[in-house]
């Protein structure tokens, strides 16, 4: 793909800054195209590999393939240094990886530090999957008293708990109903 990955770079990047795809005429001022031709030969291209389509009305769009990200064949350690990145690349589409069911998943913004122990920090965002079945063990929002509350759900003396993952706050049992939104099924932070 040589430089139509570069290519399909500034237009991600484009995407990115403004929420919409550039002009056949936007592209080629974009990336120092002198002829339409070269435009429609690069748009060509990227459709054909999914990373871009046409709406009805003839814009262009994001394509199923657009927002894949690279994904390193080589992990990364938390410890000893191993050896560079090869050239080697897969790609990993974010949605793909995270969102089995658009439609039933929201993002929730955590706010307070009561599961800090478990890797939740204050203004992480958490990928929730709305369901009202979760397994013991599992990161749940559930509404105690109409409040929604972030927690692992636990079991007590036959009846559910919600244990949070910092020692700072006491184990949730509620007296009245326990309900639950979603399970988390996955997080991200920006540094």
């Amino acid at each position: 793909m040589g430089n139509d990955q570069e290519y399909l770079g500034a237009l991600q990047d484009y995407y990115a800054d403004h929420k919409i795809l550039p002009s056949y005429a936007a592209i080629a001022d974009l990336l120092g195209f002198k002829s339409k031709n070269a435009v429609t030969a690069l748009v060509a291209r990227l459709k054909l590999l999914g990373f871009i389509e046409s709406a009805p009305d003839g814009r262009l769009k994001p394509g199923r393939r657009f927002f894949e990200r690279i994904l390193a064949e080589s992990t990364v350690q938390a410890g000893l240094p191993t050896a560079a990145l090869s050239d080697r690349n897969d790609t990993l589409s974010i949605d793909d990886y995270l969102i089995e069911q658009p439609s039933k998943t929201l993002l929730i913004t955590v706010k307070g530090d009561s599961m800090i122990d478990a890797g939740i920090m204050p203004d992480d965002v958490v990928i929730v999957e709305k369901t009202h079945n979760a397994n013991i063990g599992d990161i749940v929002v559930a509404v105690v008293d109409n409040e929604f509350t972030l927690k692992t759900l636990g079991r007590e003396a036959g009846q559910f708990v919600l244990y949070p993952a910092n020692q700072a706050y006491p184990t949730i049992k509620p007296e009245g109903r326990l309900e639950i939104f979603g399970v988390v099924v996955g997080q991200f932070r920006k540094y």
